[in-house]
């Protein structure tokens, strides 16, 4: 068993550096989604993401909005293409595995009626004497024709509580990638951001810490942005009261509270009291998901899951997806010649794999019989690795917000790395 494991990781470890060394290049098209062309003389920029957000590459469009990008990093982790309008930075991530991508600007505006807020979540999590407090603010634009909302200025700003100590704002376009933003200080406890709003649905996340003595804390949440809902997450043994506040039921071990409509300029003030959940109550109650996280509230995912969590998710996901997808290749490929005998049935399965070990195949194989067994193979083995990292991501995300033990961590862990070899060996 021991030298098994050993053999599969060597495998997965010399197919890395193979599809690291192979997929180096990505094309890419810049479109103007405001008037339907080809964005030319756009300038493109080919952004890092593990050691922070460093641009390793720049280039600029051609006149059919094209361009090219060669990078080792490229395929082997996940990285971001910034293509830069106006003035304007626009994002789109490029995961590992793709070697194509198609960034769509927009023409910007400085007009605040082209966005709206369609929701506040604010969830708290006791942390001792401090309370981490976790902010998601649902942005909608359904400008016509479509435009980005932009200032230099700062275009959207964010309050928080007296003695909070703020640790970061991210954004995220339609692409669903959460992107750091640099703040600015308004002074007050008021905070802004210059991030372009796409057409279609975008979030603004915040992350902060408030004391908490005694296990008590009042809280004033104001409304910046008219007509949306406020929502409020907090674990059970937390209570929560507050001004026009309804219990909305419980998700994934939370407690949900909610306020609709509320008007631009109204102040709730929220109490809580109570500590956390101990460990093994938390890591009982999450077991079925990730940390913190509400699902299905009323249509709207809660993520609270404080922000210095979503410099994780992309490393870890990159990683993931590139031993899943080697894994995939791995069973795509059977047989692999690390046991013997072959199975009695080897020559009729190379024969169906003639790309796979040329030379080897029969003339009278039957490649469609064979070929349809393999494609339902791939079908069962592709949703069986999907669920498998997720439940590795949740498994991560549960350790870096402390709701499991590491003794439990590792065994997890090792239960899904068996799941994995045993996928992989069929």
């Amino acid at each position: 068993m021991k030298r098994a494991n050993h053999v599969f990781a060597a495998l997965v470890f010399v197919l890395l550096f193979a599809a690291a060394s192979r997929a180096a290049t990505v094309r890419g098209t810049v479109n103007n989604g405001t008037t339907g062309k080809p964005a030319g003389n756009v300038e493109v920029i080919l952004i890092q993401l593990q050691g922070g957000m460093q641009p390793v590459a720049n280039t600029k469009t051609d006149s059919a909005g094209q361009f090219i990008f060669d990078n080792p990093n490229i395929g082997a982790q996940p990285m971001l293409i910034r293509a830069v309008y106006k003035g304007v930075n626009f994002h789109q991530p490029l995961p590992p595995g793709k070697d194509s991508v198609s960034v769509d600007v927009f023409e910007p505006t400085g007009d605040s009626k082209t966005i709206s807020v369609t929701s506040h979540v604010v969830v708290f999590q006791p942390n001792g004497a401090t309370l981490t407090v976790g902010e998601e603010y649902s942005v909608k634009n359904d400008s016509k024709p479509p435009v980005a909302f932009f200032r230099t200025d700062g275009n959207f700003e964010a309050v928080i509580p007296e003695q909070a100590e703020l640790k970061q704002i991210a954004a995220a376009g339609p692409s669903g990638m959460p992107v750091v933003q640099a703040t600015i200080d308004k002074g007050k406890n008021k905070y802004a951001i210059a991030f372009a709003f796409r057409p279609g649905e975008s979030e603004v996340r915040l992350s902060y810490e408030v004391p908490y003595p005694n296990n008590s804390a009042v809280m004033k949440l104001p409304t910046s942005y008219g007509g949306g809902r406020l929502i409020v997450v907090a674990p059970p043994t937390v209570q929560v009261s507050g001004d026009g506040l309804q219990m909305a039921g419980q998700e994934q071990g939370m407690n949900i509270y909610e306020r609709l409509s509320l008007a631009a300029g109204t102040m709730v003030t929220v109490s809580l009291s109570g500590s956390a959940p101990p460990p093994a109550a938390a890591s009982a109650s999450q077991a079925a998901g990730a940390p913190g996280r509400a699902e299905n509230v009323q249509g709207r995912d809660i993520q609270s899951v404080p922000g210095r969590l979503d410099s994780l998710k992309w490393p870890l996901v990159g990683g993931f997806c590139i031993l899943f997808v080697l894994a995939a290749i791995l069973l795509a490929r059977k047989p692999v010649a690390i046991t013997v005998p072959a199975p009695a049935n080897a020559n009729a399965e190379l024969a169906a794999q003639p790309q796979s070990r040329p030379g080897a195949a029969g003339k009278n194989a039957e490649p469609s019989s064979n070929g349809d067994a393999l494609a339902a193979l791939d079908r069962n083995t592709t949703g069986s690795l999907d669920a498998l990292k997720d439940q590795l991501f949740r498994l991560e995300l549960r350790r870096q917000a402390g709701t499991i033990s590491e003794e439990e961590y590792t065994r997890e862990r090792g239960k899904a790395e068996q799941v994995l070899r045993d996928l992989v060996r069929g």
